[in-house]
């Protein structure tokens, strides 16, 4: 059990990392929580559970980023609860088998948005001057951008695994703001959802709460220092690198639930 918590306490930090770094967190974190035994719904539950400790400290290592922005978070964090109440209850009424088949696309699509959302800062502050030009083109712009946050919001209470990516490449084209900035935001909405989707768990599911301690111990760590290496990091090598652990992960999952 001793090396059980270790091994959860150490794969919650490098979690926490790609979490406050690129949304990835459960590239590392759900993987860890099948290894030790649990099965996939609960293994999710209790990652969800854990990774509030990851929004914990990247919160409070990212105020800096997120000072003058709190009014324009709250719509986003807003838009998100709604989607992340719906995928809550969507995890908890649907099969256990159908859950399993589904993860891997969706973290294989994750991926692909990881690698999208690398285009460099002057092609998004492009497009976002391009779509306040034309009052019909903006508002179509704000809407489906809007709505991506709302249904990327019930991607992530139904499950979550790099749902912070989807949210990355969704804020790097509504916001024109450096990436630090962008990534706080990402970091704000993912805590937030995982905290609402962890209170409707509390009273709907089983949450594995000894296992919750050590990782999310970890998590807390490696939230905090993500933001940190953020402001210094090569970020594309970083995107890139996260994105291939994401296909490989995709491909992983994909040959166990369907052979």
């Amino acid at each position: 059990m001793v090396w059980t918590f270790i091994f959860l306490i150490i794969a919650g930090f490098v979690a926490g990392l790609l979490a406050s770094v690129a949304g990835l967190a459960s590239l590392a974190s759900y993987p860890a929580l099948l290894l030790v035994g649990l099965p996939p719904v609960i293994a999710n539950v209790t990652n969800t559970t854990a990774l509030v400790f990851s929004g914990i400290g990247s919160m409070a290592s990212s105020m800096k980023e997120l000072r003058g922005n709190w009014k324009r978070l709250g719509i986003y964090v807003g838009l998100s609860l709604i989607g992340s109440i719906v995928g809550s209850y969507l995890l908890l009424i649907a099969p256990a088998s159908s859950f399993e088949k589904v993860v891997p696309f969706f973290i294989l699509f994750a991926g692909i948005l990881l690698l999208m959302s690398g285009r460099k800062k002057d092609t998004s502050t492009r497009k976002m001057r391009e779509a306040h030009a034309s009052p019909e083109k903006h508002f179509w712009v704000a809407l489906i951008s809007l709505t991506g946050i709302v249904v990327v919001g019930a991607y992530t209470g139904y499950f979550g695994a790099a749902g912070g990516v989807i949210f990355l490449a969704i804020l790097s084209i509504i916001m024109d703001e450096k990436f630090t900035v962008i990534n706080a935001t990402k970091n704000a909405i993912a805590f937030i959802g995982n905290l609402v989707a962890t209170i409707i768990f509390i009273f709907k599911s089983h949450i594995y709460w000894l296992y919750v301690i050590p990782m999310g111990f970890g998590l807390l760590i490696g939230g905090y220092t993500g933001p940190i290496i953020v402001r210094h990091a090569n970020i594309h090598l970083l995107r890139a690198l996260i994105a291939l652990a994401a296909f490989g992960l995709a491909g992983y999952l994909f040959v166990t639930a369907y052979f």
